[in-house]
């Protein structure tokens, strides 16, 4: 390789390694970029990024009302830091068709919202009444462990 070549070779590296921090320097003062880039290259991978002073926040009361309303249902998980509930199947007294429920309590507010509910039979999806009167059965014990609550 003669001496024009090699700095051919050399400049075209030199150019192309550079246009990688070129753009990174560019990112840096783009909050907006910078979001859409993180986690776009595999050393982002491990780099522990999460606040650790973030907190999920579940309401009490819908929380206890949920599983006072599916006690029938056996519990396979249940994580209170993060709002979920899971459990088997369990047959409600009186009825004879089994059910599982996933319980997600995703907010602190006790509203309607913050209640996802999601109801199985052994044959599929529960019907939309049945779901809803759950999540109303639900919303209503928690109303009313909060109203205990405040009477103390």
């Amino acid at each position: 390789m003669g001496v024009g070549q090699w700095m051919t070779v050399t400049a075209i590296a030199l150019a192309l390694s550079g246009c990688g921090r070129l753009g990174d320097a560019f990112s840096r003062n783009d909050p907006e970029t910078e979001s859409q880039q993180r986690g776009s290259r595999i050393q982002d991978l491990f780099l522990n990024q999460d606040d650790p002073n973030t907190t999920i926040e579940v309401n009490k009361y819908l929380w206890n009302a949920s599983l006072d309303i599916l006690n029938f249902l056996p519990i396979q998980s249940a994580d209170p830091f993060s709002g979920v509930i899971v459990t088997g199947f369990g047959t409600p007294p009186g009825g004879g068709r089994a059910y599982r429920a996933t319980i997600f309590v995703q907010d602190p507010a006790l509203e309607a919202r913050s209640l996802n509910i999601a109801l199985a039979t052994r044959a599929g999806p529960a019907s939309t009444e049945t779901v809803r009167a759950v999540e109303d059965a639900i919303l209503t014990r928690a109303r009313q462990l909060r109203i205990r609550d405040g009477q103390l």
